[in-house]
């Protein structure tokens, strides 16, 4: 598969990260660096305060076709129709829900949303863009 884009009909066999979602630039979709009031983009430089961050879906993927292994991740807004939700409202319902529960990880994924991402997932057959 070298050599421009191609595309990839694969079965996803697990997923490989239980954090969907990441803090990112709104200039290079590049992971935002939050300390408790600012932001800072350590690959363009971008900054700002921390509670006008915006989020991205990040789902790392291990797929399967009929002959190999891959490990894919899938980036954006092409998850919203699977998450229901853009990731800055996940997000917020994520700090909310650890907020109301106690958990100290701010980054922390509710042990029943990654039930619910591996039972929509795994075992999905799936075409994607590579």
């Amino acid at each position: 598969m070298s050599g421009g884009r191609a595309l990839l009909t694969a079965s996803v066999i697990s997923i490989q990260n239980s954090c969907f979602i990441y803090p990112a630039c709104q200039s290079c979709f590049s992971r935002l660096i939050l300390d408790s009031r600012r932001f800072n983009c350590l690959k363009c430089g971008c900054t700002g305060e921390a509670k006008d961050a915006s989020y991205r879906y990040r789902l790392s993927l291990k797929v399967a076709d009929t002959n190999d292994l891959f490990d894919i991740t899938v980036f954006g807004s092409c998850l919203d129709p699977f998450f229901g939700v853009t990731a800055g409202n996940l997000q917020r319902y994520i700090q909310d829900f650890n907020q109301l529960s106690g958990e100290t990880n701010k980054d922390a994924s509710p042990g029943v949303l990654v039930q619910a991402v591996e039972t929509c997932f795994i075992g999905r057959r799936l075409i994607f863009g590579v």
